[in-house]
């Protein structure tokens, strides 16, 4: 939903760079460590229903990514961004291209309906009692998609972005990963809910506090437009604190080789200190808070990695 990158060149932009298809990472940890985990439970991995569960994930945000640059530049707030950047901002192709508006709307539309036609093809392998939870979670992530900037919902603009965020990229992206494996609800299901969302949460927040003036002048209220900047900066270490307490529960409480889920701390104790010190000192400067946003989108990108290939190896 914010995950947002400027493309090299806009005068001829590919469709990777319309999909901001490098971002795509916030819907794949998520999908591939719940479908992990559903298999450490089971004892085994639904092949197909995790290959069709995937490419509903990447459907949705896909439409999610379109749409939000779509509406974005629509109701103004791209337009008036003088901060864009490789990591917050919009992509900036409508603003550089603005006749590509129709491809635009059938890509996120495209994602929608791929996403919908592998969702009714999960029924075939998912229990009859879990396909209101399956119908449910593509319904809420469809709306999410696109009303997260679109009027009238207008989520972004708000003040339920930050929410929608954390939950779409975190409970729901789970939730479906583990129901298509036929194993929801499960206490352990929940433990793992909470964390790629507050993942991809910290990159939000960086995004606004970059974007700050843009989102007051195009009336988009985050966190940051409503308490300022430096509460936003300690609620952002708040919740990557929150992160690391959440993996360390459940490399505590799950049985078996679970400290190995551990691994996916790495980049906290690596990283997130000096990225933790830049966001404090520099939470009124938008142009050094750049380099914060570069960071917190490689502490996300590594601890994805390491998240995924720690219960890897813990299914293994």
């Amino acid at each position: 939903m914010m995950n947002k990158a400027v493309p090299m060149n806009n005068d001829n932009p590919s469709i990777p760079q319309m999909i901001r298809a490098p971002f795509l990472s916030s819907i794949i940890a998520p999908l591939i460590t719940g479908s992990l985990l559903a298999a450490a439970i089971t004892g085994s991995l639904g092949v197909p229903a995790f290959i069709l569960v995937l490419i509903t994930g990447i459907g949705l945000h896909i439409a999610t990514n379109v749409y939000n640059d779509i509406y974005d530049t629509i109701q103004g707030t791209d337009k008036v961004n003088v901060h864009r950047n490789e990591y917050s901002g919009g992509s900036g192709v409508l603003l550089d291209r603005p006749d590509l508006m129709k491809k635009m709307y059938a890509l996120a539309r495209s994602g929608l309906m791929i996403a919908l036609i592998t969702t009714a093809a999960l029924l075939i392998f998912v229990n009859r009692s879990l396909w209101v939870y399956l119908g449910g979670l593509y319904l809420l992530s469809a709306f999410f998609s696109k009303f997260y900037t679109a009027a009238p919902v207008k989520l972004a603009y708000r003040g339920m972005g930050e929410i929608s965020v954390w939950f779409a990229f975190g409970p729901m992206a789970v939730a479906i990963a583990a129901v298509s494996q036929n194993i929801f609800p499960d206490w352990r299901i929940f433990l793992l809910m909470p964390v790629s969302g507050i993942s991809t949460l910290t990159i939000l927040l960086v995004g606004q506090l970059i974007d700050l003036d843009a989102d007051i002048k195009g009336g988009k209220h985050g966190v940051a437009s409503r308490v300022g900047t430096r509460f936003t900066a300690i609620l952002y270490i708040a919740v990557q604190i929150l992160l690391i307490v959440d993996v360390a529960v459940m490399a505590l409480l799950f049985p078996g080789r679970s400290w190995l889920l551990l691994i996916s701390l790495l980049p906290y104790v690596l990283f997130f200190p000096k990225t933790a010190a830049s966001i404090i000192k520099c939470h009124d400067d938008p142009d050094q808070l750049k380099a914060v946003a570069k960071s917190t989108v490689q502490i996300h990108l590594l601890f994805s990695i390491l998240l995924i290939l720690g219960f890897g190896v813990y299914l293994i």
